[in-house]
């Protein structure tokens, strides 16, 4: 029996069948082979359009969704797929070609299944920046991917990179004589071609430079476009016309147009954001029929007090780009398409605020948010916008009462609020974050007895399901605005107070489908207990702030000074682009070459965790502590020797208790407050010896 190896020749007799089905076999298998290579590009191209159309079946969950894409938008589809070869064009260099083209393939396929996985449980796709925050990775496992799942992934990550070093040494090679010059011709036509495509597309607006709503811009752009622009294209370019001179000519112009600031009795007025998440009025979407007024209090304020439309940078999804814009006053329309600057320069940099600015003139600043501390990095960015506290859902006693969905309801919020504003005996700064809004919304019932019915939208299920959750919940939101006005209308300092949607909420909205807005903008009411003269007008989220400043009279603050002297100038885009970019990624000619402002040691919670006392009970086999204290949560945990004890239960916020486990009294004890999903520990008692705190006696639950 001959062993038939492929190039190799043989000499076959005529009663030898095996011999002559092998040798027809190998002549057909070089017949495709000389094919293929005689026909690469074509070939190559062919491939790319059938994996891209795989990729976007997994990107949307719906071969029909992914056809009707690729049938209603097909120069996209082809450019998409055209982005592909390019990466794929590389093969041409290398004698292993089909390797390379497996290898490309995998790469892309790999990356539209992770963003399947991530758009199968949030609403914001796959991006760069998740890619390059790999120290992430193991909140991104245990948020989004089930642990099943992931070790399923895990096993087909594996088999793959085991397959692909094996062919590797299988693959076939390219037969025949390299012709160099037409294979570097290939790829660097292939280059040349497709960065004229995105000219051209970007220039005819059959692609778009800037991601206002990143979920829709995914859809209508797809995936491979989208992910590449989130991965090169982030932080600010240099302007046209920087330079100190420039910069020294806009702050002249500011000082010839503002009077000096009055810090005198406005410095004592206390100032509080409220971001409302997904908050809008939904009766103004043509199509629903709404059994009535979801947020009837937010309405009668706002013919009473300050009011307008607030342009926000995100639709659907994207809170922390809408609050960078609130709390710095630079917008979103000078970075990177589908940035999030706390994902990237806001975690190493510290940026001029307004939390730094009114810090300067005696203010505290505190930030709140009922969501976990660790959510878009806010732990590690808050101290680089200058806040003094923050107090996530981990220092919140009660976080039990909770929406359909999980998400935490806003009405804890006042107490959290009046905790900032009471923390301290100047005035204070409090940006607060809601959430109870929050997507993705149910398509199946989850609440039992709604008090508002929606008839009318497109898909029944999100008729009774989807819109008829969300307008519950801002229907509670409204209540809890209500019970927050009332609460700081008695209160004995001058407040006012600042409301607004971070963005529509995801429900697929077109702007023929909102009456008389577009989707870019959300409501804003600026109320307050002072008597403030009521001022309609429609805003920019990063102009709110010094808005609000104005009229107390404050002028301090680089941008808020810009804002508030230079709105309304011909150049005023294009020179807050200069400042901006001066502030953050230039010389800093504005603070004369080195920026004052450095992290602060932002304390986390307003009210301190404390350790009292120990009592050890139960039997020796099975020993109880009861750990004594002050406002505990149910995120405290007790920590041995810098080691968390996982079954810590939190009885009350004064009593923590603890078991297996057994202690001497030269253990060193603290109590840490932990982050569920990222594990994270975000702040520690001090560390003492268990001798310090151990009492002898009956434990009591009080």
């Amino acid at each position: 029996m001959k062993r038939i190896v492929f190039g190799q020749k043989d000499n076959c007799d005529g009663n030898d069948t095996e011999c002559l089905n092998g040798r027809k076999k190998r002549a057909d298998r070089e017949y495709w082979v000389r094919l293929m290579n005689r026909f690469s590009v074509p070939f190559q191209a062919l491939w790319c359009c059938v994996l891209y159309f795989i990729m976007e079946l997994i990107s949307r969950r719906s071969f029909i969704g992914a056809w009707k894409y690729m049938t209603d938008s097909p120069l996209v589809f082809l450019y998409n797929a055209f982005l592909i070869f390019t990466t794929m064009s590389v093969a041409f260099l290398f004698r292993r070609r089909v390797w390379v083209r497996v290898f490309v393939s995998g790469f892309w396929f790999v990356l539209s299944l992770a963003n399947g996985i991530i758009l199968s449980n949030r609403v914001t796709p796959f991006t760069g920046q998740d890619l390059k925050l790999l120290a992430d990775a193991k909140k991104v496992v245990t948020e989004y991917i089930p642990p099943v799942l992931f070790g399923l992934m895990m096993a087909g990550l594996a088999a793959g990179i085991f397959f692909l070093i094996r062919y590797f040494f299988k693959a076939p090679k390219y037969q025949g004589k390299r012709n160099w010059f037409v294979d570097v011709v290939i790829v660097g036509a292939s280059i040349a071609l497709f960065a004229g495509a995105t000219e051209l597309g970007i220039h005819t607006r059959i692609l778009s430079s800037y991601f206002g709503n990143l979920a829709m811009s995914y859809q209508n752009y797809g995936f491979p476009y989208c992910f590449s622009v989130t991965v090169f294209d982030t932080g600010m370019s240099r302007p046209n016309g920087y330079s100190e001179k420039l910069i020294s000519y806009i702050e002249k112009d500011e000082d010839e147009k503002l009077p000096d600031s009055d810090t005198k009795g406005a410095a004592d007025t206390n100032l509080v954001f409220l971001q409302l998440e997904s908050f809008f009025d939904p009766e103004t979407v043509t199509s629903l029929r709404i059994s009535e007024d979801p947020i009837p209090y937010f309405h009668k304020l706002q013919k009473k007090y300050s009011s307008g439309m607030l342009k926000v940078p995100v639709v659907g999804a994207g809170t922390v780009n809408t609050e960078f814009e609130a709390i710095t006053g630079m917008s979103l329309s000078y970075f990177g398409a589908g940035e999030y600057p706390y994902k990237t320069v806001l975690k190493k940099e510290t940026v001029e605020s307004i939390p730094f600015d009114l810090r300067e003139i005696g203010y505290s600043t505190h930030a709140i948010h009922n969501n976990e501390a660790t959510f878009y990095g806010r732990n590690t960015v808050y101290p680089n916008l200058g806040f003094d506290t923050f107090t996530s859902e981990e220092y919140m006693p009660d976080i039990t009462d909770v929406t359909e969905t999980g998400w935490v309801k806003d009405h804890i919020l006042t107490s959290e609020i009046m905790k900032a504003l009471k923390s301290t005996d100047g005035a204070d700064y409090v940006y607060t974050v809601s959430v109870q809004g929050h997507g993705d919304y149910p398509t199946e019932p989850v609440v039992s007895d709604p008090v508002i019915t929606v008839t009318g939208a497109e898909k029944k299920e999100q008729n009774d399901y989807s819109w008829e959750y969300y307008c519950e919940q801002i229907h509670e939101m409204d209540q809890f605005v209500h019970e927050l006005t009332d609460t700081l209308q008695n209160f004995d300092e001058p407040v006012v107070l600042v409301m607004y949607g971070d963005h529509l909420p995801t429900m697929g909205l077109k702007e023929s489908d909102v009456k008389g807005w577009n989707l870019y903008r959300t409501p804003y009411i600026i109320w307050d207990n002072m008597g403030l003269k009521k001022k309609d007008k429609n805003l920019a989220a990063y102009q709110i702030a010094a808005e609000v400043l104005k009229r107390l009279g404050l002028y301090d603050g680089t941008l808020v000074r810009y804002h508030e002297s230079e709105r309304g100038d011909r150049f005023y885009q294009s020179n807050l682009e200069v400042m901006q970019y001066d502030m953050l990624y230039g010389e800093q000619y504005v603070y004369n070459g080195t920026s004052p402002f450095a992290p602060t040691d932002m304390k986390m919670g307003i009210e301190p965790i404390q350790v009292e006392r120990i009592v050890k009970s139960g039997t020796d086999e099975e020993p109880l502590y009861y750990i004594y204290g002050q406002n505990f949560t149910a995120a405290s945990r007790l920590a041995v020797n810098g080691e968390m004890v996982k079954d810590t239960v939190c009885v009350s916020n004064s009593l923590l208790l603890a078991q297996g486990l057994e202690l001497k009294g030269t253990d060193e004890i603290s109590v840490v407050q932990k982050s569920d999903t990222s594990n994270e520990i975000l702040s520690e008692t001090d560390e003492k010896p268990l001798a310090l705190y151990l009492e002898k006696g009956e434990a009591t639950k009080n």
